[in-house]
């Protein structure tokens, strides 16, 4: 499986989520296939919200990890 970071630090809402949007559409017959998994960095605290929640509704899965001053945020096939 392939990992695709994306460091989006810096950026606020809704910037993170579109940015974020982009990139899950552009891949995702990798993320459906189960080919590829996005990695978001953040350290702003309405994305760890906002792009879990909407790519669980588009039917991927979204993890959240808090790390030392920002998040990881995983994108991937749900299940």
């Amino acid at each position: 499986m392939t990992t695709i970071e994306f460091d989006i630090r810096g950026q606020i809402c809704p910037s993170t989520l579109l940015t974020a949007l982009k990139e899950i559409n552009h891949h995702r017959t990798g993320l459906k296939n189960g080919n590829c998994m996005l990695v978001f960095l953040t350290d702003n605290r309405d994305a760890t919200i906002t792009i879990p929640e909407t790519v669980r509704n588009m039917g991927y899965g979204g993890q959240v990890e808090k790390r030392d001053g920002y998040y990881v945020l995983t994108i991937s096939r749900a299940g």
